[in-house]
This record gives structure tokens, C-alpha cells and sequence, in this order.
């Protein structure tokens, strides 16, 4: 070794950087080994851990130093990339609802670098999944997903895209608008907010295609159980609904008869519980709805069940309540019908989408559940509710789903002739 060298190495931890060591060794040396000190350094060390280091460091040298110098944080990644995968167990939650991804179902990361050098990746919902995905190659893990899921992301994807031009656009228009109104600077301000509110109204979307984008359906999300409650045979589950898909007969048709089931289809009480708790509604209920069967109308029900959320002890006994009372309905009235059960209710100033009036049930049937078929909404497709805002009624939620679905609206007395 040659005197006068100085001496310096890295010391790491799992592949970050901790401290640099730089040995002087100055030419007039007086002493068989060099003897150093630590100077500065944000670490503590114990002497016993420097001992390693003398024999390294033999020569003809005098005094020296070691300096312990900390190299500073890594930069983070500039761009987070973006995985897909099935959750392996149900321990993760999303960042963005805070709920529990269920195992088995898929999930999105977002893989950052923290300042540490290490990978953070935050998992969500593919619901809940709110940046921009430019394509599906850019997505790791996309080859190896099911081709359902691979068709969802798609949809995402294309989704994505859509908002991005409509934005892009709106912003060109504005543009154009500003340049227009510099002529005078007085009618500028005026006219140019005038524009400003007409891109505003072309490019914002209403309440129904904003519920209808929310909506990211993916087979890997159904499951066979709500939140810990057993579903009985041919009822499923996704995000906040309980539904039933399919029933022995039931197809699916550009002609939608929708209806409410409690007070409109079945007397029922919340007082009372279990799958016999309910009677008929109008005794014209079986042949009105055999009729538009034979018709060729697809029967469906949408119907709220806060209780199912609410009841967080007795989950079980509100699910097969519930369930059971249409199950039985269905089977007196020996028509196939499809069922949409709204389970969630507001929090902390937050809307369930699927609870109605929100229109986040029938969009999930007529996107998802109905084998493709365009719905004929202005001529043949209705809905019948009893809760219609009238003097006697508890609120006006049917008519206000009708409305924001853009269906016909009928009160069930007039529709059955009570």
C-alpha cells in the first residue's frame, strides 16, 4: 500500500447504500498500523465493529482517518408502473376504499420506489383503480390474467382514453374561444366565460354516465359469499350488490319490465324477519308478470337491503331474510326474474353508486348482465316503484331512479289496477 493513497468503499445494507468509508494514509508515517477515527457519521457503530478493518489497513503510515459520510437518499421513480395480479390471500386492502381485497380476486398495484431504494406497491380494487392507463402492454402481469379480466382492463383502458380526448378536446375549444373575445377586452371576460360554460356543459358528464364509468365489472370480483355471509345456490356478489344472474327460463331482451319489490311487488315489514315474512302485493301480480314474460320482456327487480351492511352481527340472518323472501316470491309467481339487491347505504357523507335513486344497479345489469343487448329505453322499457315523493310514501327513490336511468314510470296500483 502506498502511502500517501486514500482508501475508499461503500458499505450496504439489502442493496442500499449506509455509508462511505475513506481511509487517508498521509506519506510521513511513524506508527506499523494506521490508526483512524471517526469524524462524522450519522450511524452509530461500537468499536468492536471497526476491529474488522486493521487488517486491511497495514503500512507505514502515521496518523489517519476514516470518514463515515452518508451518501443521501435515493431519487424515487419518476413514474409508478402499474401490475396485475390475483390477490394470493385476503390480508391486502385497497388504498382507495379502504376495504379488504378478497383472495383469489384480481387487483391493481401501483410499484413506486420510495426513498429507500425499495419497490412500494399500493394495491386497489380494479373498481377503485382511478389513474391513467395509457395500454394493456404497459400493465405487467396482463398475459397471465383470465380472458375475462383481460377484456376488463380493456374497457378500462379504452375508458381512459375516452375521458383523456373529451378533456383534450374541451381544453382546444376553450382555446379557441379566448382568441375570439380579444378583440374587446370588455366583452372578453363575459365571452369568454360564456364559452368556457358551454365546453363545460358538452364535456362533463352527467350523473348516469359518470355511475356507468364508475362500473369496472370483472368475473375474478364475483364472489360466492357477502362480507363473510353465505349466499344461497345462483345468488352472487359484486362490490355492494347481492344478485341473482340467471334463473331457469330467464332471457335476456332489448324489452326490460324493472320493478321494486317491497311495497310494490310484496307487503313486507321491517319488523318482521325471515323468508316467509312477506305476502302478495296485488292479487294481479302473477298474471301481469306472466304476461310481459310471454311478451318477451326480461323481468328484473332492483331493490335496497341497508339492513344486509347495517347489521354487521346478524349479516347471516339479513342475507337469507332477504333472499329468501324473493326466492319464494319467484317461485309463486313461476316467472324467471332477474334480482339486484342494493346492500350499501351512505357513510361519512359518501353515496352507495348501486343504492338507489343512484342508477348504479340498472347499469350493472344493462352493461354487464344482459348478453350485450341495446335496451330499448323510450319506447317499450319501464319501471314501477311505490316510492314516488306522493304525500303517504317514505321517500321518492323509484321515481328518481326512473329518472336518472331515463326509464317510463308507473306507481304499482295504477299499473296492477288496484
Amino acid at each position: 500500500m502506498l502511502a500517501g493513497a486514500t482508501i475508499s468503499t461503500h458499505f450496504r445494507v439489502l442493496s442500499v447504500p449506509l455509508f462511505q468509508v475513506s481511509l487517508s494514509i498521509p506519506k510521513l508515517a511513524t506508527n506499523r498500523f494506521a490508526s483512524f477515527r471517526v469524524f462524522h457519521s450519522p450511524f452509530k457503530i461500537p468499536p468492536s465493529s471497526l476491529s474488522c478493518f486493521s487488517s486491511s489497513f497495514t503500512a507505514a503510515a502515521g496518523r489517519s482517518r476514516l470518514n463515515l459520510t452518508s451518501p443521501g437518499p435515493m431519487a424515487p421513480s419518476s413514474k409508478a408502473k402499474t401490475v396485475a395480479e390475483y390477490a394470493k390471500s385476503g390480508r391486502s386492502s385497497c388504498k382507495k376504499c379502504s376495504q379488504s381485497i378478497p383472495a383469489k380476486s384480481l387487483r391493481l398495484g401501483l410499484v413506486s420506489r420510495d426513498a429507500r431504494g425499495f419497490d412500494l406497491t399500493k394495491w386497489y380494487h380494479m373498481h377503485c383503480f382511478s389513474e391513467t392507463l395509457d395500454s394493456v402492454e404497459l400493465i405487467a402481469g396482463f398475459d397471465s390474467l383470465q380472458s375475462g379480466d383481460q377484456d376488463a382492463l380493456k374497457k378500462l383502458v379504452d375508458e381512459c382514453k375516452s375521458s383523456i380526448d373529451k378533456v383534450s378536446n374541451g381544453a382546444t375549444e376553450v382555446q379557441k374561444g379566448s382568441k375570439k373575445g380579444r378583440k374587446n377586452p370588455e366583452a372578453d371576460e363575459d365571452g369568454l366565460e360564456d364559452e368556457e360554460n358551454k365546453v363545460t356543459k358538452k364535456i362533463k358528464p352527467t350523473a348516469k354516465e359518470e355511475t356507468r364509468a364508475d362500473i369496472v365489472f370483472s368475473i375474478s370480483d364475483v364472489m360466492q359469499t357477502y362480507k363473510g355471509a353465505t349466499l344461497l345456490p345462483k345468488w352472487k356478489a359484486f362490490q355492494t350488490v347481492i344478485f341473482l344472474e340467471t334463473d331457469d327460463g330467464l332471457r335476456d331482451s332489448d324489452k326490460v319490465a324493472a320493478f321494486d319489490f317491497d311495497g310494490c311487488l310484496a307487503k313486507t315489514s321491517v319488523k318482521r324477519v325471515g323468508a316467509d315474512a312477506w305476502s302478495l302485493m296485488y292479487p294481479s301480480i302473477p298474471d301481469k308478470l306472466s304476461s310481459l314474460y310471454n311478451d318477451g320482456y326480461k323481468l328484473v327487480i332492483f331493490t335496497n337491503e341497508s339492513n344486509i351492511d347495517r347489521w354487521k352481527n346478524k349479516r347471516q340472518v339479513a342475507v337469507d331474510s332477504k333472499i329468501g323472501r324473493l326466492n319464494n316470491f319467484i317461485q309463486h309467481v313461476k316467472v324467471p326474474i332477474q334480482v339486484f339487491i342494493a346492500c350499501g347505504f351512505t357513510v361519512g357523507g359518501v353515496e352507495d353508486p348501486y343504492r338507489k335513486p343512484n342508477p348504479g344497479m340498472w347499469h350493472l345489469m344493462e352493461k354487464h348482465l344482459n348478453s350485450g343487448i341495446s335496451i330499448d329505453m323510450q319506447q317499450l322499457s319501464f319501471y314501477v316503484g311505490d316510492a314516488a315523493g306522493r304525500d303517504d310514501d317514505h321517500s321518492d327513490a323509484d321515481l328518481k331512479f326512473a329518472q336518472a336511468v331515463g326509464l317510463k314510470f308507473h306507481v304499482p296500483e295504477d299499473f296492477f289496477g288496484a
